[in-house]
C-alpha cells in the first residue's frame, strides 16, 4: 500500500497523523495475537525451527522481539501503527548502505512492508548483544570524550552517502525505481516543514511565550540563506546515546535509522547538541575534522539546526508529557541537577544566543 503521509512529516514523533497511536501500548490479548501471527510468519518465511519469540523492550516507534533459533538470535521489529507507515523498507535500504561502507550497524536479513501475509511491517536484523551507551553513561561507565570523538568520525564517514532531493525519503521511489530520493527539491522546504505549526503549538501550550516566538522566528529568518545547499547527505536524524550500542570506549553499532533523511552536514552534530556539553561537542568536531573538513560557517549552521531540532523535540516532549515522567524514564538523568523541561528551555535559549554571536559551541 503506497502512501504519501511522510511527505508532510518533518519528524515522525512530532508530526505523525495518529499522535496517540503508540504501537507499544497493546493489551495482553492483542500482544498474544501479534506474537502468534509473527511466529507463524517467521516460521513460514524462514526456518521452521524457531525456538522462542520474546519481547525485546525498547523506547522507539516499533514493537521489538528477539527470535531465538538453535544457532543464532535475531532482532525483529514490527511496525503496526494505525497510519500503516511504509518507511521500514527505506530504513532497511539505508542500513544496507551504511553497513556496506563499514559503519558499525546491524546487518539486515529481511524487510517486508507489504502487509500481504500479516497486518504489519516486519524487519529482521542482526542481534547485537550490547548495552546502549545511554545506559552505560547513567552507570558512570562511559569514556565520554573517546566515544564522542568516535561518533564525530563516523558521522563524517556516513556523510559520503549522498542523495537526490532532501528530507525524508520517498518509499515509492525505492519501490518503483530502486532509489533513495528525498521528497523535497529544496532543503529549506524540508527545514521549514511544519515549522510554524511546531512554534504555534509550543506557544499554545504555554511552553514558549510570544516574545520568545518572535525572537526565534527573527533569528532563523536572518540565517535561512544557510539552508540553500546544493546536495543532501545522509543524516541519522535521531542520533543519541540510546541509539548507539557499545562498551566503555568502543562503539558496536548505530541503530534505529527509522527517521533518517537527506539533509545538512551539521544536522547530526547539532542533534547531539540537544543533549551534550560543549566539551563533548568539541570532541565530536575534532573527530569529524579528522575525517573531513568542517563546512563553511559551521558554527552558525550548528546553531541554526540545534534550534530547529530542539523545537521539534520540545513538541514531542510536551505532547508525550515527558516532563512528568519518573526518574527511570530513558531521557532523565539522575546525575543532572536540571530537570528535562528546564534543560529543554535552556537549549532553546542558548541556540538563540549562539545565532546572535554571544555563545560558542564550547559554551554549551
Amino acid at each position: 500500500m503506497k502512501s504519501n503521509h511522510r511527505k508532510n512529516i518533518y519528524y515522525w514523533k512530532s508530526d505523525r497523523p495518529y499522535v496517540d497511536g503508540n504501537v507499544q501500548d497493546l493489551d495482553t490479548a492483542h500482544m498474544a495475537d501479534l506474537v502468534d501471527q509473527l511466529s507463524n510468519y517467521l516460521s513460514t518465511t524462514f526456518r521452521h525451527d524457531l525456538i522462542q519469540l520474546k519481547p525485546a523492550g525498547g523506547q522507539g516507534n516499533h514493537i521489538t522481539f528477539l527470535a531465538a533459533y538453535p544457532n543464532s538470535t535475531y532482532f525483529v521489529r514490527v511496525e503496526n501503527g494505525p497510519e500503516r507507515d511504509d518507511y521500514m523498507d527505506v530504513e532497511s535500504a539505508v542500513l544496507r548502505k551504511v553497513h556496506e561502507i563499514g559503519i558499525p550497524s546491524p546487518k539486515v536479513f529481511h524487510s517486508d512492508n507489504t502487509r500481504a501475509k500479516v497486518p504489519f511491517a516486519v524487519q529482521v536484523i542482526e542481534y547485537i548483544n550490547s548495552k546502549d551507551l545511554n545506559e552505560l553513561e547513567k552507570e558512570g561507565r562511559l569514556d565520554m570524550l573517546a566515544i564522542t570523538e568516535s561518533i564525530g568520525k563516523y558521522v563524517a564517514q556516513w556523510q559520503q552517502i549522498a542523495f537526490p532531493g532532501f528530507g525524508l525519503f520517498d518509499p515509492a521511489a525505492l519501490l518503483e525505481r530502486g532509489v533513495l530520493e528525498g521528497y523535497h527539491t529544496a532543503y529549506r522546504d524540508y527545514f521549514f516543514l511544519n515549522w510554524e505549526m511546531h512554534l504555534d503549538y509550543l506557544c499554545k501550550k504555554l511552553f514558549l511565550d510570544e516574545k520568545q516566538l518572535a525572537e526565534i522566528k527573527e533569528l532563523v529568518g536572518h540565517y535561512q540563506h544557510l539552508l540553500d545547499i546544493p546536495q543532501g547527505c545522509l543524516v541519522h536524524k535521531d542520533l543519541a546515546l540510546w541509539n548507539i550500542l557499545g562498551e566503555t570506549n568502543a562503539i558496536h553499532a548505530f541503530i534505529d535509522w527509522s527517521d533518517t533523511i537527506s539533509g545538512d552536514v551539521m544536522d547530526d552534530i547539532s542533534l547531539l547538541g540537544c543533549f551534550h556539553t560543549g566539551r563533548e561537542l568539541m570532541s565530536m568536531l575534532k573527530g569529524y575534522a579528522s575525517v573531513k573538513a568542517l563546512p563553511e560557517q559551521y558554527e552558525n549552521r550548528f546553531w541554526l539546526h540545534l534550534l530547529r531540532n530542539i523545537i521539534f523535540k520540545a513538541v514531542i516532549r510536551v505532547k508525550g508529557n515527558y516532563f512528568s515522567k519518573p526518574d527511570s524514564f530513558f531521557m532523565n538523568n539522575a546525575k543532572s541537577s536540571t530537570d528535562l523541561k528546564t534543560f529543554t528551555l535552556e537549549r532553546i535559549s542558548i541556540a538563540c544566543e549562539g545565532l546572535k554571536g554571544k555563545k560558542k559551541i564550547e559554551d554549551l
